[in-house]
């Protein structure tokens, strides 16, 4: 059976993977399917760093800006979602460019893993909520640690909505990631994948890029925004994107705006260093040094040669 064309564009935040992805999808007559956990909710623009009108080009974009933050919304939701997209972006004859930072999301879509249908018990997760708040998830934390000790070390101490849904799979199923994973992978893939990893030789430059793309934000309207995200206790999951939980000690005069913002370029630093960490353990992604490029049209034409070889195009 021929595997369907899917090519993904990765790596970490602030390298330029939409500006690639969309270029790419106007050259080779593709579209784009988002993998970023946080631009799928509706009403965080900036704080997520989701592309404007003017950058997509007016390449169809999908799997971006249609869920409202009030939702709860997992891995395997994404999963179901992005197949669809794919065999529908096939059917018309253009090239699914799978592109975002979420590494869990882009393995689980391109391995074709699958998800034993478990019932969330609202109750359940009110109740582990409730928990993690009492000391900033931070007991809980030690209980996965101990359960699950790979799984933890794959999230952020601090992010609560993640802490729990790991720890709420651990309980319901009795299981670590790994187990599922490994019980997940029982069907081959039908994706014939060609992965670009956008990445830095020197790190100190993909720093610099995170920290202009911070000052950029708040040129952009960061600050009102993340204001009116806050006000909404409703919004778990936007609480942990970075840029707004950075900025709640300003708005309750606990810090100053400089501080809060010198603490959101520290932390969007160490999520892209965990985003390497995660990718580079895929043996498949073909790696691009974008400061090891004289020009944006060098890391384009070497990534177009990349898809065109892979699928003869």
């Amino acid at each position: 059976m021929e595997k369907i064309r899917c090519a993904a564009v990765v790596g970490p935040t602030a390298s330029g993977k939409t500006a690639l992805a969309v270029e790419l999808a106007k050259s080779l007559q593709g579209e784009v399917i988002s993998a970023d956990s946080m631009q799928i909710y509706r009403d965080m623009q900036i704080a997520t760093a989701k592309p404007t009108a003017e950058e997509m080009q007016g390449i169809p974009h999908h799997l971006m800006d249609f869920l409202s933050p009030e939702e709860s919304f997992s891995v395997s939701d994404y999963v179901q979602l992005a197949r669809q997209v794919i065999d529908d972006v096939t059917a018309r004859g253009k090239l699914p460019i799978v592109c975002g930072g979420t590494g869990l999301y882009v393995s689980s879509l391109l391995e074709y893993v699958q998800f034993e249908p478990t019932q969330t018990d609202p109750k359940r997760r009110q109740e582990l909520y409730e928990e993690a708040q009492k000391d900033g998830g931070q007991a809980l934390y030690e209980k996965l640690q101990k359960a699950d000790p790979k799984r933890a070390s794959e999230i952020h101490p601090n992010n609560l909505v993640r802490v729990v849904r790991a720890w709420e799979l651990y309980e319901s199923t009795g299981k670590t990631m790994d187990q599922l994973r490994a019980e997940s992978h029982a069907e081959p893939s039908p994706y014939d994948a060609c992965i670009i990893g956008l990445n830095f030789r020197d790190r100190a430059k993909l720093y610099a890029r995170i920290d202009r793309r911070v000052d950029l934000m708040m040129e952009q309207g960061l600050l009102e925004e993340a204001r009116r995200v806050l006000q909404n206790p409703q919004l778990k999951t936007a609480y942990n994107a970075i840029g707004y939980k950075e900025l709640r000690p300003y708005f309750e005069h606990q810090a100053s705006l400089e501080s809060c913002l010198e603490r959101m370029k520290m932390e969007s630093r160490r999520y892209a260093k965990r985003q390497l960490t995660w990718f580079r353990r895929n043996p498949q992604i073909h790696w691009l040094y974008v400061d090891e490029m004289k020009s944006f049209e060098q890391l384009l034409k070497l990534s177009q040669n990349l898809l065109v070889n892979h699928y003869n195009l």
